[in-house]
């Protein structure tokens, strides 16, 4: 929605490459393009043609966090915040193949009751997350709401420890913790959002599930390499076209289905 010529991306590449996708009139700028993703490295392109092989009239989810080729395969993109409701409005006789994220994919899949073929793929950092992290939290800390992000490799293990557990994006993250009466929350995801949670409810404490689930890709981003790419407009990124315009399809889908 940005009317602004240039965006900086101050995220790792897949994000600036949807960004650009979105935005083929506009330049996007990466400040470091070694701001990667273990996630979306992990799936092929090759793998999502394999599976279409084999069922023709199979529906392609792919989570936002994967390359621009991947999307370009794609019938529908998802976020982490709508991806049960997008999920759940999917015809019901058509074989479902959910990519990259398997964690979030098997919350998806508990969530709405449909059955969907996973790739085995993962966040490094959430699928570090443990269920030993978080019992040592819980018995510290009885009076706080459980926060925890459907990538984590725990989820069904900490929903055992903590039923009432909210499994949430980030964004969903932020916009509950600063509604609910609660005033403590044991939160399971990268830490970084913890600056933007204690930034908007201040008077709220929160406690990271492992303190060191740092994203070392996101961390890579530096304001002297945010100078710099606006400087010298360093990194641009660019995807053709003719994968551009499959991929925004897949993301314009996601828009009309949820």
């Amino acid at each position: 929605k940005t009317r602004a010529e240039v965006i900086v991306f101050c995220g790792v590449h897949f994000m600036a490459e949807t960004a650009a996708i979105l935005n083929p009139e506009k330049t996007v700028l990466l400040p470091d393009l070694e701001a990667g993703c273990s996630l979306a490295d992990s799936l092929r392109p090759e793998d999502v043609l394999a599976w279409k092989a084999k069922h023709p009239d199979g529906i392609v989810v792919a989570y936002v966090n994967t390359k621009a080729e991947v999307k370009a395969l794609a019938d529908v993109c998802v976020t982490s915040a709508n991806a049960v409701e997008v999920v759940a409005r999917l015809p019901q006789d058509r074989p479902i193949f959910f990519v990259p994220d398997m964690f979030l994919g098997a919350h998806v899949a508990r969530a709405t009751g449909r059955k969907m073929d996973l790739f085995p793929g993962e966040c490094h950092v959430h699928a570090g997350i443990r269920e030993e992290h978080l019992k040592a939290l819980l018995a510290e800390h009885p009076e706080a709401e459980f926060l925890i992000h459907p990538e984590c490799g725990c989820g069904t293990g900490c929903l055992y420890l903590k039923p009432d557990a909210r499994v949430l994006s980030t964004e969903g993250m932020v916009r509950y913790a600063k509604g609910a009466e609660a005033q403590a929350f044991v939160v399971a995801t990268e830490v970084g959002i913890l600056h933007r949670l204690r930034k908007e409810a201040p008077e709220k404490a929160f406690f990271p599930v492992k303190p060191d689930a740092v994203c070392e890709y996101m961390k890579r981003i530096t304001l002297e390499k945010v100078y710099l790419s606006l400087k010298e407009m360093r990194h641009a990124i660019r995807v053709p076209e003719e994968v551009a315009g499959r991929a925004r399809r897949a993301l314009e889908a996601m828009v009309a289905v949820g």
